[in-house]
């Protein structure tokens, strides 16, 4: 079987119309908050959190998944990454959130998912290790992967997305 195709853009997460799934930097009450959570959110409309609820809290590394709401995306996967320095080991909880979103898709017969960043934000992790950590988990996940055939990362800014690269060309 093919592996799926890995590509890297600079963009907003909740303008991937072409993605049947979009991943959630949540955090653990899986409500609207700052960042991508808040963007995601704001797009998705109220029913986003009313879906959510009852499915909180989650613990770092775990990924739940809710319909998109008034997203384009039929999908949105939820992951709670690590706090940098306070949840440990933090390289083991992030790659955890791109393995468990990856797989949570698959089983859905999800084509395709877009990742923001995750745990960059408020959270603390230094862009260029959660790079590494996200290129690394995402290139070896995708080889047991059955459905999930394109895989995107949306950065938000150019530095991120010129990280992201490398890290990928690195795998």
């Amino acid at each position: 079987m093919p592996q799926p195709e890995i590509e890297c853009i600079q963009g907003d997460i909740v303008r991937q119309d072409d993605m049947e799934a979009i991943v959630n930097a949540a955090n653990a009450q899986l409500q609207p908050g700052g960042g991508v959570a808040g963007a995601i959110h704001r797009a998705a409309g109220p029913g986003l959190a009313r879906e959510c609820a009852p499915m909180a809290p989650i613990q770092p590394g775990q990924a739940v998944i809710s319909s998109g709401q008034d997203l384009p995306n039929p999908y949105v996967i939820h992951c709670l990454g690590p706090v940098y320095g306070r949840d440990t080991p933090s390289d083991r909880l992030l790659a955890d959130c791109y393995r468990n979103a990856l797989k949570l898709a698959d089983e859905r017969g999800i084509t395709s998912i877009a990742f923001p960043a995750l745990s960059t934000g408020a959270f603390g992790y230094p862009l260029e290790e959660a790079a590494e950590v996200a290129a690394r988990t995402v290139v070896e996940t995708a080889r047991e992967l059955e459905n999930v055939r394109r895989i995107r990362f949306v950065l938000f800014d150019e530095q991120s997305a010129r990280v992201h690269r490398q890290a990928l060309a690195q795998e």
